[in-house]
């Protein structure tokens, strides 16, 4: 947790500067309000790639350990899992889906997997790092990584990729040249469509990030409040802290696995939709 120094003398931080300090990220630089597209927020990229594997191992785990007999609870779980979003992307893409069926399934896993460290305590690392006394070599370390606009962004500009992909691979170079120009007003209107598609395209990739960032960002924020709220030293500060942790926490649980559930749908959406013509 970060200090200040006010005559040689430590103090705890303010509620803003706990905030903040919580809200930076361990970059390769310093950052600054100019757009730099050289900083790279380390704990974002640590993060999310951890999490990736973990994904791998417990679906290639739930593979191995699959039998045709009464399956555990684990096996249950992935097969109700499979199923749903098998489902799921029979009914959106029209096509071949062996490849965009486990797609969907990766994809969830992951959101999933990366919203869920918003569980861990808001302050366990900050102090592992104190304990450890290795705290100058991370002063700021954030968990989430789809609580960081460049993490969240990221994924939705690999969606943005795929949907390029399947537009090429389904339509040809020629037809999806020609749709970009042609739909949905027909050829004479050409330079407005292409405005409006590129608009369109846009439009997708940026609300897909934005909305699962605006959703974890703010979970993450309630937490930090709930935290300070604990840092009350009366009986209603520490009883508030723990109702009111208890209950976002619970809450917290549906908005995890629904972001993931969302972005999983719209991923479906936007390439079923390069599926198809106008």
């Amino acid at each position: 947790m970060a200090t200040t120094t006010v005559e040689g003398a430590h103090h705890a931080p303010t509620a803003s500067e706990y905030i903040t300090h919580h809200l930076g990220h361990l970059s390769n630089k310093h950052q600054s309000f100019v757009v730099d597209f050289s900083v790279i927020n380390l704990d974002t990229i640590f993060w999310s790639v951890l999490m990736g594997v973990v994904g791998c191992l417990l679906l290639w785990k739930a593979a191995r350990r699959a039998t045709s007999g009464v399956p555990g609870r684990f096996q249950a779980a992935v097969e109700i899992l499979v199923e749903m979003v098998e489902n799921q992307s029979k009914s959106i893409v029209h096509g071949d889906r062996s490849f965009i069926a486990p797609l969907a399934l990766t994809v969830f896993v992951w959101v999933a997997l990366m919203n869920s460290l918003d569980f861990l305590p808001v302050d366990m690392f900050s102090q592992a790092f104190a304990y450890l006394g290795v705290e100058h070599i991370f002063p700021y370390h954030r968990v989430v990584p789809t609580a960081d606009l460049n993490g969240s962004l990221g994924i939705a500009i690999g969606v943005f990729i795929l949907m390029i992909y399947y537009n090429l691979k389904i339509k040809g170079i020629g037809g999806w040249i020609h749709e970009l120009f042609a739909a949905p007003f027909g050829i004479w209107m050409a330079p407005f469509n292409l405005l409006l598609n590129i608009i369109e395209y846009a439009a997708k990739t940026v609300s897909l990030g934005m909305r699962l960032f605006g959703n974890m960002y703010a979970g993450e924020l309630l937490f930090l409040l709930i935290a300070l709220l604990g840092s009350m030293a009366t009986a209603f500060g520490i009883i508030g802290h723990v109702i009111a942790g208890s209950i976002w926490a619970i809450f917290h649980i549906l908005i995890v696995f629904l972001q993931a559930f969302i972005f999983m749908m719209l991923t479906l959406v936007y390439i079923g939709q390069a599926h198809e013509g106008h």
